[in-house]
């Protein structure tokens, strides 16, 4: 305690020096403060959009092992054609089983299937006009058996028979890609409507459908157009492998297409004008009507952990997943998604590296010359019988009261100067989530519930954080103190070392 006295005694008396001491510590707590600020807000953002965006996982057709494949057999192009169609294609058992995993929280799938529809014009640029052959029969003159040919000038014999050869073609396709007019689309659920969820879809009439056992579907506007269909009316959809396999759908809504791309340009019809979406359960219910009909599954699974991808990946193959398909991810979206926001961080975090190594040299300096001001005051403590230790101590009991003030300062300084930075990040990240969540709502049409997307694909409801503890918090003092007092333990080495090294008699006798 006598030691702690001394040493608040002399920082009263020697003010000056310790208010430069006390200043330039208040400036490296002030850019430390806010430093650790801003990489406090981008832990805070980078975690929300990890949130937002989910880490899934897509089951896709392995075209590279197929092709390798082909190659090595030598197969030509029709028995490339024959082996692609003997792959067999995934089933909703399959994609329920690979569901049922300890790595996976969720999944949906959606049906992509083609198909025709009764007096419902397709909407299509093209025109195929259909011509007629007529076949002349010329019997040979005088009968089948008679050797009489009459002459004609120059040879020619115009009722001589002239013989017709007929060609049978058969034609080598792609079956899994053979359809029908239209192209019906029947998702499992709502957060499997990626395309609304991220506005590539928009609702302009009615909604979209929310019972997914309904046989109730939403078309494009250029279909509802050409063919002057409302929100309301039913279509009778057809098997176009049997015409008598109809189905009937009502419609809910009407969307159009935001995003066209460059071939879009060149044609009449976007490519979604002839997308007829409905839900998995009619799709279902039409494949029963004709086992002869083909539909593309395509499942999306919803990852517990980024972690967990490759254990799942080989648990899927374990569970039979034809070496002809693969398990891809979003991986590289997600993490580029928090690209910007990580170089935010990593610059803060720099900007820390140096701020310290600044503060070291600064202090360190400070404290060479002070030591060197007080050679004659360390002659005499130790000259009375002080020992060095007990010297020691008491001029790092200064420079910790010194630098424990200033941090505390400069934490009050730095906290104020920092919010409005790290409160802005945060403001445009929540704003950009509500906004977003907006958005799909909107998509989903005007009248549509409003739903929770927070667990779907590329949104998230973003709870705004107006509160300053949010930003520096207890985390951001505790790093801040322990950064300031291993600043001010470095730096006060030299003087320790000094101090030990130092002989009373021979100070005094310099002094004298």
């Amino acid at each position: 305690m006598y030691l702690i006295k001394q040493a608040w005694l002399s920082i009263i008396r020697n003010k000056g020096r310790n208010i430069l001491m006390g200043v330039i510590i208040i400036v490296i707590a002030v850019a430390v403060t806010i430093t650790l600020s801003i990489v406090n807000s981008s832990n805070k953002i980078v975690k929300s959009y990890e949130e937002k965006y989910e880490i899934q996982a897509y089951i896709s057709m392995d075209r590279n092992n197929l092709m390798n494949s082909l190659r090595e057999d030598n197969a030509t192009q029709e028995e490339m054609i024959n082996k692609f169609n003997e792959i067999e294609s995934l089933i909703a058992e399959e994609i329920t089983s690979y569901g049922d995993s300890k790595y996976i929280k969720d999944y949906y799938f959606s049906y992509n299937l083609g198909i025709d529809a009764k007096d419902i014009k397709e909407a299509t640029d093209s025109l195929i006009k259909e011509t007629t052959e007529t076949k002349t029969e010329i019997k040979k003159f005088g009968g089948a058996n008679s050797n009489e040919r009459p002459s004609f000038p120059g040879g020619a014999n115009p009722f001589e028979s002239k013989k017709t050869t007929t060609t049978k073609r058969e034609e080598i396709k792609n079956i899994k890609a053979e359809g029908g007019a239209f192209n019906l689309i029947g998702y499992s659920s709502v957060t499997s409507m990626t395309d609304f969820i991220s506005g590539t879809f928009t609702i302009v009439d009615g909604e979209v459908f929310s019972d997914f056992s309904s046989s109730s579907c939403v078309i494009s506007e250029e279909l509802a157009s050409l063919n002057e269909l409302n929100v309301g009316d039913t279509i009778t959809l057809v098997s176009p492998k049997n015409s008598k396999k109809t189905y009937d759908v009502k419609i809910t809504g009407i969307y159009k297409e935001n995003s066209l791309s460059v071939d879009d340009m060149n044609n009449m019809f976007t490519s979604s004008a002839n997308t007829i979406i409905t839900n998995s359960h009619t799709v279902g219910e039409i494949l029963g009507l004709d086992s002869s009909l083909k539909a593309t599954l395509n499942p999306t699974y919803i990852l517990n952990d980024k972690e967990d991808m490759e254990a799942f990946t080989n648990e899927v193959k374990e569970k039979g997943l034809s070496e002809y398909y693969t398990v891809t991810n979003n991986l590289e979206d997600v993490s580029s998604a928090t690209e910007s926001i990580k170089n935010v961080k990593t610059f803060a975090l720099t900007f820390l590296l140096i701020t310290i190594i600044i503060g070291v040299v600064v202090l360190f300096v400070l404290n060479t010359i002070n030591i060197r001001e007080r050679r004659y005051e360390i002659g005499v403590l130790r000259t009375i019988g002080m020992k060095k230790s007990s010297v020691i101590f008491k001029f790092l009991v200064e420079l910790l009261i010194v630098s424990f003030i200033s941090l505390v300062v400069g934490a009050g300084i730095g906290s104020f100067t920092s919010v409005d930075v790290a409160n802005k990040l945060l403001e445009q990240e929540i704003k950009s989530g509500e906004n977003h969540t907006d958005a799909i709502n909107e998509n989903f049409g005007k009248n549509h519930e409003k739903m929770d997307f927070r667990n779907i694909n590329g949104s998230v409801n973003v709870e705004k954080i107006d509160n300053i503890d949010a930003i520096v918090d207890f985390k951001v003092i505790f790093e801040l103190l322990g950064i300031g007092l291993l600043i001010t333990m470095i730096s006060s080495m030299a003087s320790c070392i000094a101090i030990a090294r130092f002989s009373p008699l021979t100070i005094l006798k310099e002094r004298s």
